[in-house]
């Protein structure tokens, strides 16, 4: 039922004295002193308001007795600014205030309530995830509506073009009504703390369905890296979720409800959103400043990717003065993560330097560090438009590689940085070429993983970032490298082979018995070790049997057949090989475990 004006009045607060001239005058005819229009009025409000404010259900469970309640409160208002202004009967003004204060404190109450538990007061709309932003009916979650739960939640998305109306226009309109009187009433500081305390339990509710918990920069520095694997993957969809739908609904939500009621609006929504956006700006925080191990460099750029991405949109969430502190953390973190990317590739460096030499792949093949930068660098270039953003930063940072490489190559940051990792390991596959007391087996050792990284920058976009002049450089060192092979594995056994030069008629036939004998034992020492050596790419293999036949056959049998021409010697008696056999000797050559 409204509120009726026939209820039993409540105690009222006492006037104060009138002007002594009234009272003597009153008093010399016997009667009370007389009562000015500004107490009565004061006296009427108490009587009215005194009973909405011991009311013990909800004022706005009846929509009578708000609009009764509101009215009353405007008077007062009106009527506290009106003593003040006059400043003539001091004591009325502070009951007045008084008055005020506790009409305030009611209002809080069904303020935190409205907002808190709208199906208690008047029957609302429930609110839902929107795609357009209207105040259309919709289940909240797809449920029963939110009067189930004390708070609404919001419910993880993979749309985040939604707008989350938490109350129905009529308990927006409510709480309007409100904050404005609360503002008026100089209490505008107030209302907006209440509606951050109440609506922080919904932000907080929300940031805990998605997954995310609180994590100092201690547990996540003592962490396993599996462990914050895990993390990192519901924090990119929460920060998304808390930044791109939760955020923006409660900073429409805020406005509506304190429209035109700056700067006070901005207030309550920081205070709202303040402590989970900043526990999920410490997380990210906390990554950039843990260890820059080159395996967190694809989630770190996860992260990065989804605070910049997001930044662009915040603008609009955050342009008050009170918010743009939130929106510089929101970049602040943005570029550490970036700081922390940059890092990781000096890491990656150091780790590439680091890489003990004591131990050589076996056979002279590829070796672990060359596998291990090469499908690392490989799989960065998925993210080159970021790693290129990240780059052009702050390239000065990496320590002067710009000034150390070829200036032909292409100038991008990223691609400047790539090729000094580059020429980072290859002055460490260099120096691992030195343990093999063979420089045959150190040649074989250079061309294979010279061979593998041209397939690897070949096959990604390390070829457009390193070019082609890189490209061609590095054949040239493959090719060098397999000459400087030939030289020093088959010279000795071409010099022995032959028979002789221009001018010359020939070896007699023990000369010629003597350098098979002596390439006989080369042959067989050199097939015995070499066969178990490996050239990994089946075509550098086949190029270097080639090279190898090329250079040994046609002398060989020029040998062969001096030999057998000479008639002052049996020659079955020395010919070991035929050049059939060493052909095929040859062919079986760097096959490795696979002979």
């Amino acid at each position: 039922m409204p509120f009726q004006h026939s209820m039993p009045e409540s105690p009222t607060l006492p006037l104060p004295p009138p002007p002594a001239a009234a009272v003597s005058a009153a008093a010399a005819a016997g009667r009370p002193p007389p009562v000015t229009s500004m107490e009565r009025t004061v006296r009427t409000l108490d009587r009215q308001i005194s009973q909405f404010v011991a009311m013990d259900r909800l004022i706005w469970a009846d929509s009578a007795d708000a609009d009764a309640f509101l009215e009353a409160v405007d008077d007062l208002i009106g009527t506290v600014q009106e003593l003040e202004a006059a400043g003539t009967n001091r004591g009325l003004f502070d009951r007045a205030e008084e008055l005020l204060s506790r009409c305030m404190a009611r209002l809080e109450e069904e303020f935190r309530a409205l907002i808190e538990r709208p199906d208690d007061a008047v029957p609302a709309a429930p609110g839902g995830f929107r795609s357009d932003g209207s105040d259309d009916e919709e289940d909240f979650g797809g449920g029963d509506g939110y009067g189930d739960e004390p708070i609404p939640i919001a419910k993880p998305v993979t749309d985040y073009d939604v707008v989350i109306d938490a109350l129905s226009p009529g308990s927006v309109a409510n709480v309007h009504q409100i904050a404005r009187r609360m503002v008026d009433a100089g209490f505008g500081r107030e209302c907006a703390e209440v509606y951050a305390a109440a609506r922080r339990g919904f932000v907080d509710e929300s940031v805990a369905r998605l997954g995310v918990r609180p994590r100092t920069a201690e547990e996540v520095h003592a962490s396993s890296w599996e462990e914050l694997e895990f993390d990192i993957a519901r924090w990119i969809p929460a920060f998304n979720m808390v930044f791109r739908i939760l955020i923006p609904s409660e900073r429409r939500l805020c406005d509506r409800v304190f429209d035109g009621l700056a700067p006070f609006g901005d207030l309550a929504f920081v205070a709202a959103v303040r402590t989970q956006a900043l526990q999920l700006i410490s997380f990210g925080d906390a990554i950039s400043s843990s260890s820059r191990a080159p395996e967190r460099l694809f989630r770190v750029v996860d992260m990065y990717e989804a605070v910049r991405d997001l930044l662009p949109d915040l603008d609009p969430v955050f342009a008050d003065p009170y918010s743009a502190a939130l929106r510089a953390e929101v970049t602040a973190v943005c570029n550490t993560l970036g700081s922390s990317i940059k890092g990781i590739f000096m890491e990656l460096e150091n780790l590439i330097r680091r890489d003990p030499a004591r131990v050589a792949a076996q056979g002279g093949g590829i070796h672990p560090i060359t596998r291990y930068v090469m499908n690392y660098l490989r799989a960065a270039c998925g993210s080159r438009q970021t790693l290129e953003e990240v780059m052009e930063g702050d390239f000065g940072a990496v320590g002067g590689a710009a000034a150390a490489v070829d200036p032909d190559r292409p100038t991008s940051s990223l691609a400047v940085h790539i090729a000094w990792i580059m020429d980072v390991l290859h002055k460490n596959l260099d120096i691992k070429s030195k343990i093999y007391r063979d420089p045959s087996l150190a040649c074989v050792f250079l061309m294979n993983n010279g061979k593998y990284i041209i397939q690897k920058v070949n096959d990604s976009e390390l070829g457009v970032l390193l070019g082609d002049e890189w490209i061609k450089q590095m054949t040239n060192r493959v090719r060098r490298w397999s000459m400087d092979y030939q030289r020093v594995t088959w010279g000795k056994v071409t010099t022995v082979l032959q028979t002789g030069g221009p001018g010359v008629g020939g070896l007699p036939a023990t000369a010629m018995k003597q350098k098979l004998r002596m390439f006989n034992t080369y042959f067989q020492e050199i097939y015995e070790v070499q066969s178990e050596w490996v050239i990994a790419d089946e075509q550098l293999r086949v190029d270097v049997r080639a090279a190898v036949a090329e250079a040994v056959m046609p002398v060989y049998t020029a040998l062969i057949s001096r030999l057998k021409s000479s008639p002052e010697a049996r020659h079955d008696l020395y010919i070991k090989y035929t050049p059939e056999d060493v052909e095929a000797c040859i062919q079986h050559l760097f096959e490795g475990a696979a002979k």
